[in-house]
């Protein structure tokens, strides 16, 4: 997902939520945050680069493919990004390495995606906003794993774009092609991805880079074979599913509050959005590259103030400019605790399911998680 859904609609999300216009900006800042907190930027502000929650292009260019590399990779892409839907999942007739692999494909409604909520309660908004973006990637970011892997994330030239038509949808043939200077074209659907690799280990087989930003625009409906799939095609609907994901983080953050007694799986908070559904509707399903502007629109009407735009400097001053010992207490601070945690909670589990890609928390890590 991009900004227009982790910044904007989050905001959106944690008003109908019942969260103040305040407490929701703080909320969408930390949910965009994790898709900016790098090493570089860590190092930049004098923080701990274990709170990592992204790496730069220029930081996967010199990341390591070596086992420990490989590691630190999936620390930070499975806990934040790829959070995988079942760390048990059963497939027969392949071997112990390829199915670890397999096992951390992304989905929603899983058991660790209620796992990250129940972390997120009782804590600073900074990690309900966290919570937030990993939970709305575990729709946009379905059948895709957080680990380099060519078996698992390729995809091949099968690969169509659909678009409604009557009662059914027409379809038309993607181009992909590996000029990131240019924008997609999504009158022709062109589209960038990345560069195919025959290396089973290469970033450029990470996530759902083979199938460029496609996951991540709300208006994509499309059709392909993934490289796990065994020629079983896959169908995403967009629309649908971000819509699941907008109602489910409502959901959520009404637990987070305390004003419903748990969080399930597959539940979605229809109700709360009802008097809007055919505004967000039509948000999700405008064809845009990036929908800030209609989701800020949306939220200023629901609250009736306006909404102040995503810098990513925002807090710096004040997580710098604090003696050492009061770093914690600051809005960085909290969400660099936050995102421990979460990391380690992650981390943890995957270890825990006998799954070694992810390595092992560190101590400092594991202590985050149980706090």
């Amino acid at each position: 997902m991009q900004m227009d859904f982790h910044y904007h609609a989050t905001y959106c999300a944690a008003y109908l939520a019942g969260y103040s216009h305040e407490e929701s900006l703080d909320i969408a800042y930390s949910a965009q945050f994790v898709d900016h907190c790098s090493r570089t930027l860590l190092a930049k502000i004098k923080g701990p680069g274990e709170a990592a929650t992204t790496q730069l292009q220029l930081e996967m260019m010199d990341a390591r493919t070596d086992p420990l590399g490989l590691q630190d990779i999936t620390r930070i892409w499975s806990s934040f990004h790829f959070l995988p839907r079942d760390l048990h999942a059963v497939k027969p007739g392949c071997n112990k390495y390829y199915l670890q692999k397999y096992r951390l494909i992304c989905g929603p409604n899983s058991d660790l995606v209620v796992k990250t909520v129940e972390l997120a309660k009782g804590r600073p908004l900074q990690s309900v906003g966290i919570a937030m973006h990993v939970l709305a990637d575990t729709w946009a970011h379905s059948y895709f794993a957080g680990t380099p892997s060519l078996v698992i994330n390729n995809t091949n030239y099968e690969f169509y774009e659909l678009f409604p038509d009557g009662d059914g949808y027409s379809e038309k043939r993607i181009t992909f092609r590996h000029k990131t200077s240019v924008p997609d074209d999504m009158e022709n659907s062109i589209y960038t991805n990345s560069l195919y690799q025959r290396s089973e280990n290469t970033i450029m087989n990470l996530g759902h880079g083979r199938a460029g930003h496609l996951p991540d625009y709300s208006y994509a409906r499309y059709r392909y074979l993934p490289a796990w799939g065994e020629y079983e095609e896959i169908v995403k609907d967009n629309p649908s599913d971000y819509m699941k994901a907008f109602t489910q983080m409502i959901e959520a953050m009404k637990y987070i509050r305390g004003d419903i007694p748990a969080f399930e799986k597959e539940t979605y908070d229809t109700e709360a959005v009802q008097p809007w559904k055919d505004r967000i509707k039509e948000i999700l399903e405008k064809r845009q590259l990036i929908a800030c502007d209609d989701w800020k629109a949306f939220g200023e009407e629901l609250s009736g103030k306006p909404m102040t735009d995503y810098a990513i400097d925002t807090y710096f001053d004040e997580y710098t400019g604090c003696p050492k010992e009061e770093k914690e207490n600051t809005f960085l601070g909290k969400f660099i605790h936050g995102a421990i945690a979460h990391k380690g909670m992650v981390i943890e589990e995957i270890f825990k399911s006998g799954n070694m890609l992810a390595g092992f928390a560190k101590p400092q890590i594991k202590q985050e998680a149980e706090k």
